[in-house]
């Protein structure tokens, strides 16, 4: 029941997807329709992927989805969610402020070409899409497939799977999934960029970075909802901040 529930709320991110404006080339004998459904095939099945791995290994290292699992077991679940909305609103509040300033000062070192064009790809980008994908479905990946598993890894490895995984454990898992979430948006920025500079690189790696620490240890200390309530919120700070400096 609980590999259902988060799959399916993976899968509303994943669905959502295919409102993307893709660039498809003309000459393609596909049709539009087919294109975009065979994009959905790889997050598909990376999420359930990770659906699996944070169903298995989560409650052996201590994390937890405590929402999604209240309504797997028909316990209260405004209990479990309750704990987690203030953490979840402060966090993704100061974070999405935090990158809005940052990027804002960052742009006189960006490329003009990355900026334009990424300007362009957050236009075309719906809302819903940054929300249901970006909030829910990669929080599912990154923190409950990636950083779960990267804990239970280094317990293993570190304490033998003895005992209860270390701060240690904890602190590094973070800080890799942390690393790979801001790497993972690099060829993103290869596409929009002809220009790879040192500028470019450091942009996407802290700023991706510096949110995936603070998702991290909200879903730590919280759960995955707390880590998906600031993702939501980062979306739309960040929104709501573009629609008024323009």
């Amino acid at each position: 029941m609980l590999f259902t529930i988060v799959w399916l709320m993976g899968m509303t991110g994943v669905v959502s997807l295919y409102w993307l404006a893709l660039p498809i080339p003309k000459e393609t004998q596909l049709s539009v329709t087919t294109i975009k459904l065979l994009a959905l095939i790889q997050p598909t099945l990376l999420l359930t992927l990770a659906v699996f791995i944070g169903g298995n290994l989560a409650p052996k290292v201590g994390l937890s989805a405590p929402l999604t699992e209240a309504i797997s077991q028909s316990d209260s679940w405004l209990l479990a969610i309750k704990p987690q909305i203030l953490p979840g609103i402060v966090g993704g509040t100061v974070s999405g402020i935090a990158l809005f300033f940052i990027s804002t000062w960052w742009k006189t070192f960006l490329p003009a070409d990355f900026l334009a064009k990424g300007e362009a790809l957050s236009e075309n980008t719906p809302l819903l899409t940054r929300i249901l994908y970006g909030g829910v479905t990669e929080e599912i990946l990154l923190r409950w497939g990636l950083m779960t598993l990267l804990v239970w890894v280094l317990w293993r490895l570190l304490q033998r799977g003895q005992g209860v995984p270390s701060v240690s454990c904890f602190v590094m898992a973070i800080a890799s999934s942390a690393l790979l979430f801001a790497l993972g948006h690099l060829p993103l920025a290869f596409i929009l960029s002809t220009e790879i500079t040192s500028s470019l690189l450091a942009y996407i790696i802290i700023g991706n970075g510096f949110f995936g620490l603070v998702a991290g240890y909200l879903y730590w200390q919280y759960g995955l909802e707390s880590a998906a309530i600031a993702h939501i919120l980062v979306h739309i700070v960040m929104a709501v901040s573009d629609r008024l400096s323009s």
